[in-house]
C-alpha cells in the first residue's frame, strides 16, 4: 500500500497520499467525487495558478503577507503556471458547487510547495497555511470566476488563429474556382447558375463573422471580481488589494483586465460565458451547414452531385472496396453538435445562479473550455486535411448549370413568367434543356438565346 500522511481539517482527521502536494480537503473531494475521470483542464489549473500569483503579489505590496512567505507562494504559484504541478490537480471536473474543491486542490498545492521551499515538510501548514496565507483576501466565490474567464481568454488564442485559417482558405478556394459556372440550388432544387468560387468565398465570410462575433462576446469576459471574497463586499482584504490584484493578473495572464462595475454582479452573474459560450454555438452551426454543403457537393462519385473532390484521407468501409467518405467534414459536424451540446449544459447552469452566487461554475468552466479546445483542434484538421485540398469538378459543374431548369428565369423579362414556367414544365417532362425548346419553338433568336442565357454574365456580381 502506498505510505499516507494524516491531515486535519474542520472535519477531522484524512489519510492524504505522503507525497502528495495536494491535502486533506482535496482528498476528501477526490474520494466524494469519482464521477467522470476527468481532471481540469490544463488552461484553468494555469490561470488559478496566474490568480494566485496576481493575489501574493497584491498581498506582499499592502503587507497583509510577508516577504518571505510571500516570495515562497508566488514561486509555487509560478510553478503552477508552468504546468509543473498538473498531476496534483486530482479533483473530478463534476465536484461540488461553486469550484471550493478545485480552489483548494490550488490552495494546498500551492502551500505544500511552498513550505518545501521554506524547508518545510508536505502535510505541516505552520509557515504556509492554504487558507490563512495562499488564500488570504480571496474566496473560492471570487477566484474561481476569475480563473474562468481567464482560461477562457487564453484557450480563445488558440482558437482565432484557426478561424482565421480557414476563413482564408475558403477565400483563397473562392479565388481559384472564380470560373467555374455550376448550378445554384434552394430548396435542394435547380436555382440559377452561380459560380461556385462565390460559393466559397461565402462560407469564408461566414467563418470571419462567427469569429468577430466571438472576440465580441469574449470582452465580457475581462471585466473581474476578483477582491470581492464571498458575497462581493470585499470583506477581510486591504482597501489596495483588488486594484491591484487586478492589474498584476492582467500583466501575468498578458491580457487586458478590469475591476468589475459592481462586485455582486460580477458575483451573482456569469452571463459573459454564456455569451461566449452562445458564441461558440454561433461558429458551431455556421461549421455543421458549411460541412454538410462540402459533403453534397462531393457526394458520388457516380450517383451524386460530384461537383468538388475532396482529399481522399482514408478507406471507408469495411465492406465496400475503393470507397472513400468525407471523413474531415463528419468531423467537423459532430464535434460542432458536442459543442451545441455544451453551450445548452452552460445556459442552464448560467441561469441557476441564486441571490449572492451561482454555484454552477464548474460546469461553465468544463463545457466552454472543452468547446474551444475541441473546435481548434478540429478546424485545424478541417483546413489543412480538406478545404485546403478540396478541387472542382468543372466539367460536372457546367454539365449541371447548362441543364438547370432555372435558365428560364432569364426568359422572364423577354417572354414572360408564365410562358417560361411553361417551359419549364415541358423540359422536366420530356427532357429536353431549356435551350433546346426555345431554339424548336423558335421564341429567342440564336443571338438571343446567346446573350441571354451567358451563364458567365448570369453569375456577374452586380452590386
Amino acid at each position: 500500500m502506498a505510505e499516507m500522511r494524516k491531515e486535519k481539517d474542520s472535519l477531522g482527521y484524512f489519510e492524504v497520499p505522503a507525497r502528495a502536494y495536494y491535502g486533506v480537503q482535496t482528498a476528501r473531494a477526490a474520494e466524494n467525487y469519482p464521477i467522470s475521470g476527468m481532471r481540469a483542464h490544463p488552461l484553468l489549473i494555469r490561470a488559478i495558478g496566474m490568480v494566485k500569483r496576481a493575489a501574493a503579489e497584491a498581498n506582499r505590496a499592502v503587507g497583509t503577507v510577508n516577504a518571505p512567505r510571500a516570495d515562497a507562494i508566488l514561486q509555487a504559484a509560478q510553478e503552477v503556471i508552468d504546468g509543473k504541478w498538473n498531476d496534483e490537480f486530482v479533483v473530478d471536473v463534476f465536484q461540488a458547487g461553486a469550484g471550493v474543491s478545485f480552489h483548494m486542490n490550488a490552495n494546498e498545492v500551492i502551500a505544500n510547495r511552498a513550505n518545501e521551499i521554506l524547508g518545510g515538510t508536505l502535510g505541516e501548514y505552520a509557515t504556509v497555511h492554504p487558507n490563512d496565507h495562499v488564500n488570504y483576501g480571496q474566496s473560492t466565490n471570487d477566484v474561481f470566476p476569475t480563473a474562468m474567464r481567464v482560461a477562457a481568454l487564453l484557450a480563445l488564442e488558440t482558437l482565432y488563429p484557426e478561424l482565421d485559417r480557414l476563413a482564408a482558405a475558403f477565400t483563397e478556394k473562392g479565388t481559384d474556382f472564380e470560373r467555374v459556372i455550376k448550378s445554384g440550388r434552394t430548396h435542394m432544387q435547380d436555382a440559377v447558375p452561380i459560380r461556385l468560387g462565390q460559393e466559397f468565398r461565402a462560407y469564408g465570410i461566414a467563418i470571419e463573422k462567427a469569429g468577430e462575433a466571438l472576440r465580441q462576446a469574449s470582452d465580457g469576459l475581462r471585466e473581474l471580481g476578483l477582491g470581492g471574497t464571498a458575497v462581493g463586499t470585499g470583506l477581510n482584504t486591504h482597501p489596495e488589494y483588488r486594484r491591484q490584484a487586478i492589474e498584476n493578473l492582467s500583466r501575468i495572464a498578458e491580457q487586458p483586465l478590469f475591476p468589475a462595475e459592481d462586485l455582486r454582479w460580477a458575483m451573482q452573474s456569469q452571463a459573459c460565458m454564456a455569451q461566449v459560450s452562445g458564441a461558440l454555438r454561433g461558429l458551431a452551426l455556421e461549421v455543421i451547414r458549411i460541412s454538410n454543403d462540402l459533403r453534397l457537393l462531393s457526394s458520388g462519385p457516380n450517383t451524386g452531385f460530384n461537383e468538388v473532390h475532396l482529399p481522399s484521407l482514408q478507406p471507408g468501409s469495411s465492406i465496400m472496396p475503393g470507397k472513400v467518405n468525407p471523413v474531415m467534414a463528419e468531423l467537423a459536424a459532430m464535434v460542432s453538435f458536442q459543442v451545441i451540446g455544451n453551450d445548452t449544459a452552460v445556459a442552464m447552469a448560467v441561469q441557476a445562479g441564486q441571490l449572492e452566487l451561482n454555484v454552477m461554475m464548474p460546469t461553465m468552466a468544463y463545457n466552454v473550455l472543452q468547446s474551444i479546445t475541441i473546435l481548434a483542434n478540429t478546424l485545424h484538421q478541417f483546413t489543412e486535411r480538406c478545404v485546403a485540398g478540396v478541387t472542382a469538378n468543372e466539367a460536372k459543374c457546367r454539365e449541371y448549370a447548362e441543364k438547370t431548369i432555372a435558365l428560364a428565369t432569364a426568359l422572364n423579362p423577354h417572354i414572360g413568367y408564365a410562358k417560361a414556367a411553361e417551359l419549364v414544365k415541358e423540359s422536366v417532362a420530356g427532357g429536353e434543356s431549356i435551350v433546346e425548346l426555345l431554339r424548336r419553338k423558335k421564341l429567342l433568336s440564336e443571338d438571343q438565346i446567346a446573350q441571354v442565357l451567358d451563364l458567365e454574365k448570369m453569375t456577374e456580381d452586380r452590386g
